[in-house]
């Protein structure tokens, strides 16, 4: 029994050797760049499994699923290679205030992510467009960093959002909202979301009205601290759900819509600090409201209102700071009534006309502790026994004519002192920088600041809340069976944006510290909204100081000596497992080195990087094979910017070599690789061909489980990017001239020069690119087919390529020759005559020549399709022999069109019968032109468009009259 054991043990561990040796994934090349990037990773991010216990790594079906790394001390910036974790769900990198930089856009590729949590970083630069790729996405929580620029629109796809949380940072603009977007997105899409903090940024303009509608499920909109402008819409009444509404601090002006009182459930209105007017509104029926502030507004002056004493649950009432100097404040003699509700704490109605007599009466609210009437007109007070009431009257004729003898004529300084009491001992003294927790023992605590942005209540006096609070955080750690031994809240301050903020402390449970694991699920737990404060508090956030105690030891002297025989017996295990461990690597060894025999043959990617494997290595010419480490040097770790472009492949990045010259890098993403055969079989024919129309192969990259490609860099973009204008290139009739020889040029070479041929078979305008003297140059080979493959003039293969340039008959036949290339070339050619994209609209620029095309005519009647960026003032030298060409390109039959060689040649008497010599070179641009946009989805070195028709994506059709 003992033996087959061991044989099983042996096994496992030999397994787990080879795995170990094998392993080299995509999510763990990621997680290495993000290492590369990043300082103050967790220390046991070693290996090569990241699902074995890396901290703050969990995975499903050793993929890595979440991400959370809160209060690890990050710096540094994020790599752009987090795109690539394709099954991450969490991501929660929290309270990092040294992880800065702008938030790369290809985290719109994490299209499983639900949670993404980047609360209290230092991030800055504008929100990403691609975040609102993120469709699974229910938690958004960006707050407190330094995003500027505007809220994008794309975020309005996200229509399983539930918390949208931007507040705190430096966003500017309008609110988006769907009309406002040639996309139809919008915040006010987002029907399911019960959370819009967008507080404390630079927001202008007004609030839209479509922002809110009955659809909505809001109960949080809080747009405190803006530059907002305009009225409050109507339409704020129509979502019956919120609760808290904060518009505090912006400029709003008009008139409170006389139907806010239809939000029966709102429990905190803030709308304080603005340039409000008209009358007051009718607040009667609104029985949940606990906290009210309109003041400092321009309201109309008016008489105590009685329906102020109708709001029972009313507890805090900052109403009405009036604006002296424009006449608007309250006046009249405060109801008696107003007192006696029965939550009320705090009344302040400071800066206003209130005259007659203050009387509290006998039976006010148990609550009630302060009522701040400062600067008023009140000449007399009735003085009830109110001991536990704070009351104000300084500056007004009452306190003028007793001389402010009296303590109701003081000035009113708030002090607030509260800190955990301890559980009934003898506070600890503790050395170093531990600290004595509420139990009296001695710990490291995981420390930062609560701050709620709308509490119900500002007794902050009252010990009764912060036990609650207490309470509530001791019992969603124990529920989420975290190692917390006690909390302790102190220092409660209510700060000039009425938020109530305080420290608070986590105090480990067992030992004097917390590992990793416990800091980073308690900062999850705080981050993610897990906790649910105590009813009154409101919506809160968390930001903690780093934790750094980890190598700490809370273990006595009478634990240390009692553990003495555990780790005797620890020890001894130890060498039996050693002695099994040396066994199984010299049976792991062996089997390796049987395994590395067998798999030889068919992995010739082995020993590419070794002397003796020359042979194997791809036969290449003036291209070489570049290391991992060497075009991650070259592309700064692969940065956001250096990203040049993406496609179905994968990512394009630039880079510039020791030497200054600038490359192109094609990093193939996971999904997208090929066989190793067949990465080497195309690395073999792209090195073989060398043209001045063909963008070069330098090299190639094949290690840590990468498929690489290195290109000259092309500088002036696309030939699409310029007839669409977007590269600020001007291209006149002899310079479309010049590029259609070009490349027919280089087709000609690969059907005609190279041997076997090479059919390229996705030529289209994006795969042309313009060096800096505008000489066209055909890229992207990634679909080529070399005609080594048959001994007949065709290939069989599956349909390939891209909508609007595919041969109709290759798409028939499946039978792919040289002609294939011919037709996408005519198709071309139609589009350098008129800029417009072969397929739009449901039209096809074939069918609509051909229908229009009429000999007889100027131009063959084709005024329509010449693209105005020619200039059509001058004579078009040899168009009706260019569109002849370009109409026999695209023949239906691939035997009635030319070889290439034949449209070079007639190009090129096109450009002699009008003067130019076609073998000249374009004289070189203007260094004013600009690059192509980075990340644009129209890069040269993209293919996003490109399509497998064996998937089953439909052609248009073509009617061949």
């Amino acid at each position: 029994m003992g033996e087959r054991i061991l044989v099983v043990l042996l096994l496992v561990l030999n397994y787990l050797l080879v795995a170990e040796g094998e392993q080299a994934d995509g999510d763990l090349t990621s997680l290495l760049s993000l290492m590369d990037t990043l300082k103050n990773t967790p220390p046991n991010w070693v290996g090569s499994d990241p699902c074995d216990s890396w901290d703050g790594i969990n995975c499903k079906n050793s993929r890595v699923t979440s991400i959370t790394l809160s209060s690890t001390g990050l710096v540094g910036q994020l790599s752009g290679d987090l795109g690539s974790l394709s099954e991450l769900e969490t991501l929660d990198l929290s309270y990092n205030k040294d992880l800065t930089g702008p938030l790369p856009q290809s985290i719109g590729d994490l299209k499983k992510l639900t949670t993404l949590i980047l609360v209290g970083c230092s991030f800055k630069g504008p929100i990403p467009d691609s975040i609102g790729n993120l469709q699974e996405l229910l938690f958004l929580s960006l707050n407190s960093n330094s995003f500027s620029g505007p809220i994008p629109h794309s975020i309005g796809n996200l229509s399983k959002l539930y918390w949208l949380d931007l507040a705190d940072n430096q966003l500017q603009g309008n609110i988006p909202v769907s009309s406002g977007d040639i996309s139809g997105s919008g915040l006010d899409k987002l029907h399911h979301a019960k959370h819009f903090h967008l507080g404390k940024n630079s927001l202008s303009g007004s609030i839209p009205p479509q922002l809110f509608s009955s659809e909505m499920a809001l109960i949080h909109v809080l747009l405190e601290s803006n530059q907002l402008t305009g009225n409050i819409p109507t339409t704020l009444g129509l979502v019956q759900s919120l609760e808290v509404v904060r518009l505090d601090s912006n400029s709003l002006s008009g008139t409170v819509p006389q139907n806010i009182n239809n939000l029966t459930n709102i429990q905190d209105l803030f709308l304080s600090n603005n340039k409000l007017s008209g009358s007051l509104p009718n607040l009667t029926g609104m029985n949940a409201l606990c906290n009210l502030d309109m003041s400092n507004n321009s309201f109309k002056p008016l008489d105590f209102p009685g329906w102020f004493s109708t709001l029972k649950s009313l507890t805090t009432f900052f109403s009405f700071h009036g604006r002296k100097m424009e006449n608007t404040q309250l006046q009249g003699q405060v109801p008696t009534s107003l007192f006696r509700i029965i939550n009320l704490q705090t009344v302040v109605l400071k800066d206003n006309k209130i005259n007659g007599t203050l009387d509290i009466g006998s039976s006010y609210s148990n609550h009630l502790r302060l009522v701040d009437l400062e600067t008023n007109s009140i000449d007399s007070f009735q003085q009830n026994d109110v001991p536990n009431v704070k009351i104000i009257l300084k500056d007004n004729p009452l306190c003028q004519e007793n001389g402010g003898v009296e303590s109701y004529c003081s000035s009113y300084q708030p002090t607030v002192s509260y800190s955990t009491p301890l559980n009934h001992c003898q506070p600890a003294t503790c050395s170093s920088e531990r600290i004595s927790s509420p139990n009296c023992i001695c710990a490291y605590p995981y420390t930062g600041t609560l701050a709620f942005r709308s509490p119900s209540f500002s007794d902050l006096d009252n010990k009764t809340y912060y036990s609650m609070l207490e309470e509530g955080l001791m019992q969603s750690f124990k529920s989420h069976f975290l190692p917390v031994d006690s909390v302790s809240l102190s220092q409660p301050i209510q700060d000039s944006t009425k938020y109530l903020k305080m420290n608070l402390q986590v105090f480990p449970s067992g030992q004097d510290h917390f590992n990793r694991t416990g800091t980073l699920s308690i900062g999850f737990l705080l981050s993610n909204q897990t906790f649910k404060p105590p009813k009154g508090f409101g919506p809160f956030y968390f930001l903690a100081d780093k934790y750094e105690y980890f190598g700490s030891s809370g273990l006595t002297e009478s634990s240390k000596s009692s553990n003495i025989g555990i780790i005797i017996g620890a020890a001894v295990g130890g060498l039996v497992l050693l002695l099994l461990l040396l066994l199984s690597g010299l049976y792991a060894f062996r089997q390796k080195k049987r395994a590395e025999k067998a798999i030889d043959q068919s992995n010739p990617f082995r020993r590419w990087d070794t002397v003796e494997s020359k042979s194997e290595t791809p036969q290449l010419k003036e291209a070489r094979m570049f290391s991992f480490e060497e075009l991650k040097r070259y592309t700064k770790n692969f940065s956001q910017d250096n990203d040049i472009g993406s496609g179905g492949f994968g990512k394009v990045y630039k880079g510039t070599l020791p030497n200054g010259k600038l490359i192109a890098i094609k990093r193939a993403q996971k999904e997208s690789m090929q066989g190793k055969i067949e990465f080497k079989a195309e690395i073999e024919l792209l090195s073989r061909v060398h043209h001045k129309n063909l963008v070069s192969l330098l090299g190639f990259c094949f290690a840590r489980g990468e498929q690489m490609l290195v290109y000259e860099y092309v500088q002036n973009g696309s030939l699409k990017d310029a007839l669409l204008g977007k590269s600020g290139i001007e291209l006149d009739w002899i310079r479309r001239l010049k590029i259609a020889l070009g490349t027919a040029r280089g087709l000609a070479y690969l059907h005609e020069l190279v041997n076997p041929p090479i059919i390229h078979r996705d030529i289209k305008s994006n795969n042309i690119l313009l060096d800096d003297r505008l000489n066209a140059k055909v890229a992207d080979f990634g679909l080529s087919k070399s005609m080594v493959d048959s001994e007949k003039d065709h290939v069989t293969t599956q349909v390939k390529g891209t909508m609007g340039y595919l041969d109709p008959e290759y798409y028939m036949s499946q039978q792919l020759t040289e002609k294939s290339d011919v037709y996408s070339f005519g198709v071309l050619m139609l589009e350098l005559i008129s800029a417009k994209r072969p397929l739009a609209r449901g039209k096809y620029i074939v069918k609509e020549v051909r229908n229009a095309l009429d000999k007889t005519k100027e131009l063959y009647g084709l005024h329509e399709f010449v693209d105005p960026a020619i200039g059509l003032t001058s004579t078009l030298i040899g168009f009706d022999k260019f569109v002849d060409m370009s109409m026999k390109c695209v023949e239906d039959s691939g035997s009635d069109r030319p070889k290439m060689s034949i449209v070079v040649t007639e190009i090129e008497n096109i450009l002699k019968s009008g003067g130019t010599n076609p073998i000249d070179e374009s004289p070189s641009i203007s260094s004013g032109f600009e690059e192509v946009s980075r990340g644009s989805s129209s890069h040269p070195y993209n293919s996003n468009d490109t399509f497998d028709l064996s998937a089953g994506l439909p052609y248009p059709k073509v009617d061949p009259m």
